[in-house]
């Protein structure tokens, strides 16, 4: 499901506002498994219920930037508060998109590389192993990706929705 933007922060709100927020109650009706409050604002949701879960993986995928870490947090605060079965049960991950592509020209038979890197730290190790294979700054192209949006349809799924190839992070 995708969500534009920041959701409402769920740490200290109160139960009517929580469960009249559009975003909250889509994720609701998309989880399946009801909540896990019983109190007037929630009457009209089902009660939890682990095995009515319509997926196996609640995954939440943000940008790879700060903003993307924040509405991450809103919705990691969001499960902890409010769905705790959903990750003492191992059911939410956090993907981790890459925020930079290497590119490296094929050296003799080998054929061209794309190297993803999900942060500074791992695009700094990635160049300074390319360079003791023989690579040349020069050599390398880097891009840096701004957000999912920015990204080819087929970048997304080989990064971060393809199970084969994606990063998860297990919310424990």
């Amino acid at each position: 499901m995708p969500v534009r933007g920041k959701i409402l922060n769920c740490l200290k709100a109160e139960y009517d506002k929580i469960f009249k927020n559009d975003i909250i109650v889509d994720l609701l009706k998309i989880l399946g498994c009801g909540v896990e409050i019983k109190n007037k604002n929630t009457k009209d949701l089902q009660n939890f219920d682990i095995n009515n879960l319509r997926w196996n993986k609640v995954i939440i995928c943000t940008d790879a930037d700060v903003d993307g870490s924040h509405i991450q947090v809103l919705l990691l605060t969001l499960f902890f508060k409010h769905f705790p079965k959903l990750i003492e049960l191992g059911h939410v991950y956090v993907a981790m998109p890459p925020l930079f592509r290497v590119d490296a020209p094929k050296k003799g038979r080998k054929p061209d590389r794309k190297i993803y890197c999900l942060d500074e730290r791992e695009l700094s190790r990635t160049l300074e192993s390319l360079k003791k294979e023989g690579f040349t700054e020069e050599q390398l192209s880097i891009s840096r990706f701004k957000g999912l949006g920015e990204m080819k349809a087929e970048q997304l799924a080989e990064t971060t929705l393809a199970p084969d190839t994606r990063k998860l992070l297990p919310v424990a």
